[in-house]
């Protein structure tokens, strides 16, 4: 566990060069990644989400691939397609950008109803059904998907099962004053992202996921913790439905995680209360009265109303 622990250390600290004052969204992603879930990014354009995306995958060795989402996208565009070879007289399939480990998937909210539909079979069971066949995807396979929340104009809104099939969401923001200036004095370094040597390899990477998942062990008193947390989302007031069984193994995965990324194999109560806001507020429903600042009080006074077992 050490060597994997120093590995992930290692990773961030190299891309902590490149991505100026984006340690903690940095981190949340390899939370998720390591949990072997799915991202949605929610933020303003420009803020540094396809850096994070080609980063992550550069520094653990992974092959990546990019959908750029717009409203004539077709599903065939992500899956892949056969194609006729008149030489040879067959039919061959050309893959889409699915058959990569790390897919980033840009403005998921401008494709139509019926493409985002096609990423859930993937996301969801890591194969995608092509022509009546079944093909699997790469292991590990990563989405990190995008949206602009301020631009709804030709915009279709992922619905609530799509968005249940992301593990975390999480907003990148501006980076503070000083990051900014950092980067203003040394400009753009995206393109040295793409020379970045692989600090772990893919074979590890699989490794820390099984270990994450295997042997990090959640206590009986902590799973408790998480059902009374999970109870309490069903029953509050100032909601409509509740955390689902998908989102109770998500909080429970990355909480793992998150200790593993604290060089712990246990998880304690500071694990669940650190991942807890990324997980719960996409996959549960609020009244209509209430904004976005009030959801992130609703969960936090959830959280504060549980006592933390001794």
């Amino acid at each position: 566990m050490e060597q994997a622990h120093a590995a992930i250390g290692r990773a961030t600290a190299v891309l902590g060069r490149y991505l100026h004052g984006k340690e903690k969204p940095l981190r949340l992603a390899f939370i998720c990644f390591f949990s072997r879930g799915h991202l949605l990014i929610e933020d303003l354009p420009g803020l540094g989400k396809t850096t994070l995306a080609v980063g992550i995958a550069k520094v653990l060795g992974l092959s990546f691939g990019r959908i750029q989402c717009t409203s004539d996208l077709l599903p065939t565009d992500i899956t892949g397609l056969s194609i006729f070879n008149k030489s040879a007289g067959v039919f061959e399939f050309h893959p889409g950008p699915i058959f990569h480990n790390i897919i980033l998937v840009d403005e998921i909210n401008r494709a139509t109803p019926k493409t985002q539909s096609a990423l859930l079979e993937a996301m969801g069971e890591k194969q995608v059904t092509l022509e009546g066949r079944t093909m699997h995807l790469p292991k590990p396979f990563f989405v990190i998907a995008t949206q602009n929340p301020a631009e709804q104009f030709g915009t279709f809104p992922l619905p609530e099962s799509q968005m249940d099939r992301f593990m975390m969401r999480i907003r990148i923001g501006y980076p503070s004053r000083e990051a900014e200036l950092e980067i203003l004095r040394g400009g753009s370094k995206r393109r040295e992202l793409y020379s970045l040597e692989p600090v772990v390899d893919q074979e590890t990477v699989l490794k820390i996921q099984s270990f994450i998942r295997e042997r990090v062990i959640t206590s009986e008193p902590i799973l408790d913790y998480m059902m009374r947390i999970i109870e309490e989302t069903r029953r509050c007031e100032y909601l409509t439905a509740g955390l689902s069984t998908r989102g109770s193994l998500a909080l429970l995965h990355t909480s793992r995680a998150h200790a593993f990324m604290e060089g712990r194999d246990y998880v304690i109560p500071e694990d669940v209360k650190a991942v807890a806001p990324y997980v719960i507020p996409h996959r549960v429903f609020f009244r209509d009265e209430y904004t976005s600042a009030d959801k992130k009080e609703i969960v936090r006074s959830i959280l504060e109303k549980i006592p933390v077992p001794a």
